[in-house]
């Protein structure tokens, strides 16, 4: 039988694994190791086949908008323009490289998590233990594990002393899980099969030995590897309506031009190659060349910003895409939490006391009944935090501007207990040194320690599992001396930590004689006087909670999914406000649910408890199926194919792998969830920049394009040359329209629910705007032409006229596309931008180049025109301001009387 992970090893004993494996507790001979190696391969992950770099480079050029705009290139070659040419495939091409460069996503994460695995391992073979690489491991190989140690397989263990694994970022459980050796049931979650070590944990305490079950592809971080490779990436809202508004485009300007050609030849009786001239015209007036250059440099903006608020992208139209979240799937460990074990309740026998400070800062104190108090004033509180610290084998440390802990990090979280009660540094152990030990091991569940001091007098302090201890214990320490142990009271305060979603842990003491110098089972077996109990929890991010809320008023749904218990997640989503109820769906549940069960739930659901990195695909695509926008944030291993399926993947900078972060678009460099609300104020910017883009650019393109089927209409001459259209475009595209890029937020962004998913592009108020603006400037711009020609002007100087014309009424509606809908003459409108401001003053240079140089002169057909006919297109263009601010008025009233019921 090929080891596989779908065998349930974990349901097998010590002795019925070894027989499947064809092995024994002497290891495997090393010529058997050989052949197994021949069968079952290296113990590495198989890499993907990935696409040669010229496919993946030519792959970037296939997009209709592109196909646009290398039309529009071949165009301006065939019109002898190979300057404007030159722009148009040197934009084409730079969207290509930043593409190109963003490609090799998936095939980095997947290499990152094959650089999880351990490089060597300690085996026996041939009766001899000895190192071995890694990749040499077979199914069978009787393996050693110390503190330390990256676990180097997927191994069912045969022995342990007091082994302890960080499997966070295969189960997002924020302790080490204490293991042992005996047999659980076969449909136990990952986290609970507590007699496996899976292959890239960490060992941080103790010691164990186990055989191999599966290697390479086979072991549970290869599962996900396979998974992540296998996960298809979601198209982001701006691709899938940019792909629908480039099709759109694209048949509305062919279908103009063969229309206005035919009606042309047919009948004004045009000839047929001026007609196709005209055409050519035409499409080269409609094409919004410079709309991709804007559009990517309007989402690089974005990029910038948000780095500085410490919200790395990977992956340009992530940006966009979280302006458009409905939904933010959040892990619970290292994303809403800090990831750092706390200790926040103490229970003595008449007080529960609340411990302030969060993390290992060793800073906080205790409080109770909402009163402050220290444990000077209260002996038996003094008396636990002293057990805590000695009854422990951790060390907290100074590092970096942060304190780090060195062990187990309950242990270290008794540690800061012990400091916020006064007892912190080495001056405790100084006076109470430790004479003999009982390790915690999960068989018994409890640690003990023995103590004299420099007079002589010897203690005992114990710590465990409630019940453990409290079945040891026949009193209990009060302020006025021991009592009567009472289990009803503990009872309740167990209850009540428990409630808070802490994890408990009780503390005991006893005497020693004078002459006790060794500790073994006998001497805490019973009569020990019970201290109390202290609640442990991995606390949440206080800015996390304030980010929930804020989410949530804009419409954004936050979901938690982990892999940690129920209740302890139930507990965390509560005080997260993410939840207020009294169910979470577990791991389990899920897997009793179809699609279609899970796609319904889903949306009924906010916590998702012991969830494996199956469900968290699964339900990221369960939200997709009900038409939401998912944004998932991570830091684990077990997050990566979730993390890629989403709409944003969300990995963490400072505590994430390094495979949720090759797996995400974006990264978390504070790993602070608060930084996600700032990411969406920017993704929303952005969507609404570049509406505000569009709107800019499509009138221009719409009024010229409308100006010449307007001419051949009327049977009169072209008021602009195609010459001078590209002039247009080019001159505006990369200045005008490039200034709405660098727009702040308006004052009602994070008030708006996110946009439906289903909403195009081109909304109908985007496109009455559209019309509307485009009708105003082919009136303008071909009326002067019209009026021009009519006093007598010659052809050159009315088109100079109309150019300028059709230039400086987008200076005046850049002022207005500055807000969708506001006033631009409230709150600083026309001068709160001082791109545009440049951007306008650089315009008004290069048309007076354009109208008085003489080179621009020959190469545009263009004249100088006198200050009585600036007069004119000055005047043009404050009308069409004052025309767009008072359609936005109507607008604005028209919307305030359907919102009043």
């Amino acid at each position: 039988m090929r080891p596989s992970t779908d065998h349930p090893w974990h349901a097998a004993d010590v002795d019925q694994a070894l027989r499947q494996l064809a092995a024994n507790r002497q290891g495997l001979t090393q010529s058997e190791a050989e052949r197994r190696l021949a069968e079952y391969g290296a113990n590495r992950l198989t890499p993907p086949r990935a696409r040669s770099p010229l496919m993946r480079f030519l792959a970037q050029f296939d997009n209709l908008l592109i196909y646009i705009l290398l039309g529009a290139g071949l165009v301006t070659i065939l019109l002898g323009q190979y300057v404007d040419a030159g722009v148009i495939f040197g934009v084409v091409l730079i969207n290509g490289f930043i593409g190109f460069i963003q490609e090799g996503k998936a095939e980095r994460a997947l290499e990152a998590v094959r650089g999880l695995l351990s490089p060597q391992a300690t085996v026996i073979r041939d009766g001899h233990r000895q190192t071995v690489p890694a990749e040499q491991l077979v199914p069978g190989d009787l393996v050693f594990l110390q503190s330390g140690d990256r676990v180097p397989a997927d191994l069912r263990l045969l022995a342990v002393r007091e082994l302890r694994i960080d499997e966070a970022m295969l189960t997002g459980e924020s302790m080490p899980t204490g293991k042992q050796i005996d047999p659980v049931a076969a449909d136990a979650p990952l986290g609970d099969r507590d007699n496996m070590a899976y292959s890239g944990t960490l060992v941080t305490y103790g010691q164990a030995t186990g055989v191999v079950a599966t290697t390479g592809d086979d072991t549970e971080i290869g599962r996900i590897s396979s998974l992540l490779a296998q996960v298809q990436t979601m198209d982001t809202p701006l691709t899938v309506q940019m792909a629908r508004f480039a099709r759109w485009l694209t048949g509305a300007i062919l279908a103009l031009a063969a229309a206005t050609a035919v009606f042309g030849v047919l009948v004004r009786g045009y000839p047929t190659s001026e007609m196709f001239l005209a055409a050519v015209g035409l499409a080269v007036a409609a094409i919004p060349e410079g709309l991709p250059a804007i559009i990517t440099i309007t989402l690089a903006i974005g990029v910038q910003r948000m780095a500085a608020r410490n919200a790395i992208i990977r992956r340009l139209p992530a940006v966009e895409t979280l302006g458009s979240v409905t939904v933010i799937c959040s892990d619970k460990t290292g994303t809403l939490t800090r990831n750092e074990m706390t200790v926040q309740a103490v229970a003595t026998r008449h007080q529960l006391y609340d411990v302030t400070g969060v993390g290992y800062d060793p800073h906080g104190g205790f409080s109770a009944n909402g009163q402050d108090t220290t444990a000077a004033e209260h002996p038996v509180l003094a008396e636990l935090g002293r057990a805590a610290v000695l009854c422990n084998d951790a060390r907290v440390i100074p590092q970096d501007g942060q304190w780090r802990v060195e062990g187990d990090p309950m242990e270290g979280a008794l540690l800061v207990l012990g400091a916020k009660a006064g007892l912190g540094g080495d001056h405790l152990t100084e006076e109470l040194p430790r004479d003999d030990v009982i390790p915690f091991e999960s068989e018994h569940r409890f640690m003990a320690t023995l103590h004299h001091d420099h007079a002589g007098h010897r203690v005992i302090y114990l710590k465990g599992a409630p019940e453990v201890v409290f079945a040891r214990c026949s009193a209990q320490r009060t302020a006025s001396g021991d009592t009567p142990l009472e289990l009803d009271y503990w009872h309740r305060s167990l209850e009540a930590i428990g409630a808070r979603g802490q994890r408990a842990l009780a503390f005991a003491t006893c005497a020693a004689t004078t002459e006790q110098t060794t500790l073994d089972f006998a001497h805490v077996a019973g009569d020990l006087t019970l201290l109390g109990l202290v609640g442990i929890i991995d606390p949440p991010r206080t800015e996390a909670i304030s980010a929930v809320a804020e989410c949530r008023s804009a419409g954004i749904a936050v979901k938690m999914i982990t892999g940690d218990h129920a209740s302890t997640a139930l507990a965390i989503g509560r005080q997260m406000g993410i939840t207020d109820g009294e169910h979470a769906i577990s791991g389990h549940e899920i897997d009793q649910l179809d699609d279609n069960a899970l796609t319904e739930r889903v949306m009924q659901e906010d916590v998702f408890a012991r969830a494996s990195p199956e469900h968290k695909l699964r339900l990221v695509q369960a939200l997709q199926a009900n038409g939401q926008v998912v944004a998932m944030t991570g830091d684990g291993v077990n997050d990566a194919p979730a993390l890629k399926r989403a709409g944003v993947g969300i990995a963490m900078g400072l505590k994430g792998t390094e495979v949720a972060k090759e797996a995400a678009e974006m990264v978390l460099a504070d790993d602070n969830f608060a930084s996600i609300g700032h990411a969406v104020k920017e993704g929303r910017t952005v969507y609404d920049n570049i509406k505000k883009s569009i709107l800019f650019i499509l009138p221009t393109n719409g009024g010229e394009a409308l100006t010449i089927l307007a001419a051949v209409a009327l049977g009169t001459m072209l008021p602009v040359t195609a010459a001078q259209i590209l002039w247009v475009n080019m001159i505006t595209a990369v200045t005008l329209a490039l200034a709405l890029a660098f727009e702040d937020g308006e004052a009602d962004l994070m008030k708006r629910p996110p946009r439906p998913v289903g909403e195009p592009l081109l909304t109908r108020f985007m496109i009455w705007r559209i019309l509307f603006v485009s009708l105003l400037m082919v009136l303008g711009t071909f009326g002067l032409f019209l009026w021009e020609r009519s006093q007598g002007t010659d052809l050159a100087t009315a088109r100079t006229i109309a150019v300028n014309a059709l230039v400086v009424a987008e200076v005046f509606y850049l002022l207005n596309a500055r807000f969708l809908t506001a006033s631009v003459l409230n709150a600083n409108g026309l001068f709160g931008n001082r791109y545009a401001l440049a951007a306008i003053a650089v315009v008004l240079c290069f048309q007076l180049l354009f109208t008085y140089l003489p080179l621009m002169q020959t190469f545009f057909g263009t004249a100088a025109i006198d200050t009585g006919a600036w007069a004119r297109i000055l005047g043009f263009g404050v009308a069409l301001f004052l025309l767009v601010e008072g359609e936005k008025a109507v607008l604005r009233r028209r919307r305030a009387r359907s919102a009043i019921p």
